[in-house]
């Protein structure tokens, strides 16, 4: 049975996913926008809401900075969770969630996947 299975399968195994997250969620991270496929673009905004979170975390709390540091370089590179945790934690403090915004587009010419475009906020 499915049930209370959650998430994207992205037609890849459980490790090129987790790849395909971490450097798609370090390019938002990096340019604030990335172009994509509607699902994509879905199951990255779940993610991104929790790294939001635990940067905050991170910023405010010192007890926690390190423990967050260290839980948020799994799932990006060092250079995101440096932004992630300076530039962000600070934007984002009075807001709880709806970091991101998912604006649909055209659909891709050569299979006519639907696009999408993710940014903050």
């Amino acid at each position: 049975m499915k049930h209370r299975k959650t998430g994207r399968v992205l037609s890849r195994n459980s490790n090129q996913r987790r790849a395909l997250l971490k450097t798609m969620l370090g390019s938002l991270v990096l340019h604030e926008r990335v172009s994509t496929t509607e699902a994509k673009a879905k199951e990255m905004k779940d993610f991104i809401d929790q790294l939001v979170n635990k940067a905050k975390r991170a910023r405010t709390d010192e007890n926690q900075k390190v423990a967050m540091i260290r839980d948020l370089r799994k799932h990006l590179p060092l250079v995101a969770v440096e932004k992630l945790v300076g530039e962000f934690g600070a934007r984002f403090e009075g807001r709880n969630s709806g970091y991101t915004r998912i604006t649909k587009t055209e659909n891709r010419k050569s299979d006519s996947a639907a696009m999408a475009i993710i940014e903050f906020v």
